[in-house]
């Protein structure tokens, strides 16, 4: 699906994965799950592209529903993985914190569901991966820069490409509870550290990306700042 020129999005409003199509190659942000792996082929198509333009896969953090196809990826047709080196560890299989109480809907059931047919509960780990830390300019299609939003995951990141107008936030806010299906920018469940993962959102605004771009729900394309003043009034509402 292409959502703007040169910025493409496969998955759905559940989960979702983004291409970032430019002369130097394609970059892949987050791997969904392992049944995206067909979709990733088609819209590759459609773009006049194949797999040997992908050129890199940016991880926003290591959780199962974001690293679905990334190891096959890697293995089978030489692209790097680049995840942030605190979560290194949780994209390899290692352990994370346990969750907190979250408040359960029926929209749990339709994730679920749809994890399921997308090959969510045979999760391949990473074995390798590239690692990153916040500011880094990376050597990719679109240049991207590494913003570091500590919270949802101790290594969780944004990803600014200033040529498609858009941050990819992952699993730092998200515009669709996977669990309520409450709609609108809004804190994430499952989040390690719930207050630090809404104070580290202020590191996006400086950005003025139109397109807000997060793992679970739809696109926003009104503005960092508004989808940051969202998540901080909904996080204060609760």
């Amino acid at each position: 699906m292409e959502l703007a020129p040169s910025l493409h999005r496969i998955g759905n409003d559940i989960v979702a994965v983004y291409l970032v199509d430019t002369t130097d190659g394609v970059l892949v942000i987050d791997a969904g799950l392992a049944g995206h792996w067909q979709e990733l082929l088609v819209e590759l198509g459609s773009m006049g592209r194949s797999l040997a333009d992908v050129k890199g896969l940016i991880l926003t953090h290591g959780d199962s529903d974001h690293i679905g196809f990334a190891e096959r990826l890697r293995r089978d047709h030489g692209v790097p993985i680049y995840i942030h080196s605190a979560d290194a560890s949780r994209a390899k299989g290692g352990p994370r914190p346990k969750a907190g109480k979250q408040s359960m809907g029926l929209a749990l059931l339709g994730f679920l569901g749809y994890s399921m047919r997308k090959g969510g509960l045979r999760t391949t780990w990473l074995t390798e991966v590239v690692e990153v830390a916040d500011g880094d300019v990376l050597d990719l299609p679109g240049s991207p820069r590494i913003i570091g939003l500590p919270g949802h995951s101790e290594g969780s990141i944004a990803i600014h490409v200033p040529s498609v107008d858009a941050v990819f936030v992952g699993d730092a806010l998200t515009t669709r509870h996977v669990l309520t299906g409450e709609r609108g920018p809004q804190p994430a469940p499952f989040t390690d550290e719930p207050d630090e993962a809404v104070a580290s959102l202020r590191a996006l605004v400086t950005t003025g990306a139109t397109w807000v771009l997060p793992g679970h729900g739809a696109p926003w394309n009104a503005g960092v700042e508004a989808a940051v003043s969202a998540v901080e009034k909904a996080a204060a509402g609760r």
